[in-house]
């Protein structure tokens, strides 16, 4: 801040008022982090007051990423006509053998992408195996508070395998791969609980910047009593809790062999619907589902493009917010949607609604994806009321988009052309919390340079280790498609 004075005023710039559906033009007065007041341009500032030219710049709440998975950003463009579940099965040579330092980085670099991106604040559900440590929480934690990002961070947990979750894919593989899958093994659920409650009872960030969460990854990868005991740590302390619910046909369809009911119906029969769960995806929840999720007060995060990435189908974000449930948006981990820009995601949100109906008016338009991206995301991250806004009293995360640039010109709709036209590269300045971590599209306290030779070694050395492992989940592959595939079309 000049001269010390906590105060900073952007001039001149035009400002989204996503509640207000309306973009106006005048000056933002900010206090340390927090938005003060807005108000015509010229406005009076105390003294001393921090001036920066927001002429010809379009100013936006930081957009917020609802479900992510920093361990992902090593991965992106690795495979091309992936299932989920051709993608869970390469896990074990895409997400295997990280140090410290290299889950560091990744956070970093998950982080760095969102900021390029216009996003200031994420729901990452970072996976460690094989399970979740203090120090890589920590190492991951201090990965994004090198960048500046805001996140929610949520070991990404289960206690039981891929081969082990899906009903006859053990017995589908023909041997020797059949004792190759059935030896691997996942942490029991009592490892993951103690030290998850480890975690939660030592935790040292800030909050305000790195939450905890709670992340058991999908409900046929996690026991019962795993669930339950998810369920009673989160509420022991008060955090929130994200899994993978009803993202593909295949899990929907091996819930009514395993369960005898839809996930949901599972989920909520072992208590974890409330208003502090959040399921990713939700795309194959039917009309009791949905009516259950809203009934306990449950959110969702809505990943338009790696339902589309991996063939898992379009989830009914309509429905959704007919029925009052809060929705966010998010990008999935660049390892199953290959980045993370919560422009193109936006952009596909309102475009697959229109696959669902021949009615526009069921169509999801530009003000709602905007919203659902900004206080939608917020309220799923737990910062309702804090972020997704410019007002007064929430948090000054915000973006600086260029007006100058090609998506906006000609300015007819500016609302509409964030949506429809915009794919980040008009980002020219981002601020988490009153400080500039992005200015003209150079990165202020952080070395980008040097996080890019670093993931180049990383991703060298982890490719040479992990090539036995990929040899061997590219020689299942084959069988866990043919299973998968073959069960999916039960539900026909």
């Amino acid at each position: 801040m000049a001269d010390g004075s906590p105060h900073q005023i952007l001039r001149g710039g035009k400002l989204l008022d996503v509640p207000g559906r309306q973009v106006t033009e005048g000056d933002l007065l900010i206090e340390g982090p927090i938005i003060r007041e807005l108000g015509p341009p010229g406005m009076a500032v105390p003294d001393g007051a921090r001036e920066i030219d927001a002429r010809d710049r379009l100013i936006i709440p930081g957009l917020i990423n609802a479900h992510t998975h920093g361990h992902g950003s090593l991965s992106k463009g690795l495979g091309d006509k992936w299932s989920l579940e051709l993608l869970l099965n390469a896990a074990p040579w895409t997400n295997a053998g990280f140090t410290l330092e290299d889950k560091r980085i990744a956070a970093q670099l998950n982080a760095a992408e969102m900021v390029l991106k216009g996003c200031t604040a994420a729901y990452d559900m970072y996976f460690e195996f094989p399970t979740a440590s203090p120090d890589g929480i920590a190492a991951i934690g201090q990965g994004y508070s090198d960048v500046g990002v805001r996140v929610v961070l949520a070991p990404m947990m289960a206690d039981i395998t891929l081969f082990h979750a899906i009903p006859g894919l053990l017995e589908a593989l023909p041997e020797p791969l059949r004792t190759r899958a059935a030896a691997m093994g996942a942490a029991p659920q009592t490892e993951h609980i103690a030290i998850c409650r480890g975690l939660l009872e030592g935790w040292s960030f800030d909050r305000d910047h790195v939450r905890p969460a709670l992340g058991p990854t999908i409900p046929l990868h996690c026991t019962d009593d795993f669930l339950a005991a998810c369920r009673d740590l989160a509420a022991e302390f008060d955090v929130g809790l994200q899994m993978h619910l009803a993202e593909s046909k295949l899990q929907e369809v091996a819930a009514q062999t395993r369960y005898g009911k839809s996930l949901a119906a599972h989920l909520d029969a072992v208590g974890l619907l409330s208003e502090r769960f959040t399921g990713a995806h939700g795309v194959w929840l039917d009309d009791a589902d949905l009516d259950l999720v809203a009934r306990r007060c449950a959110k969702i995060a809505h990943n338009p493009g790696s339902n589309l990435r991996l063939g898992s189908g379009i989830a009914p974000a309509r429905k959704m917010l007919d029925r009052g449930i809060p929705v966010g948006v998010g990008t999935d981990g660049s390892g199953s949607s290959d980045n993370q820009n919560m422009f193109e995601a936006m952009r596909l949100a309102a475009f697959v609604s229109r696959t669902q109906s021949p009615d526009p008016d069921d169509w999801l338009g530009t003000w709602e994806v905007l919203d659902m991206a900004t206080e939608g995301s917020a309220r799923v991250l737990g910062f309702d009321g804090e972020l997704g806004r410019i007002a007064p009293g929430y948090k000054a995360d915000l973006v600086l988009l260029d007006l100058a640039s090609v998506s906006f010109i000609p300015l007819n709709d500016a609302a509409n052309q964030i949506v429809n036209c915009e794919d980040s590269s008009s980002v020219a300045s981002v601020m988490i919390g009153g400080r500039m971590v992005l200015s003209e599209r150079r990165f202020t306290g952080f070395d980008y340079d040097a996080l890019r030779t670093k993931v180049a070694e990383a991703v060298d050395r982890l490719r040479r280790d992990n090539r036995a492992t990929r040899e061997s989940a590219e020689l299942m592959a084959r069988y866990v498609q043919s299973h998968c595939v073959g069960l999916a079309c039960r539900g026909h």
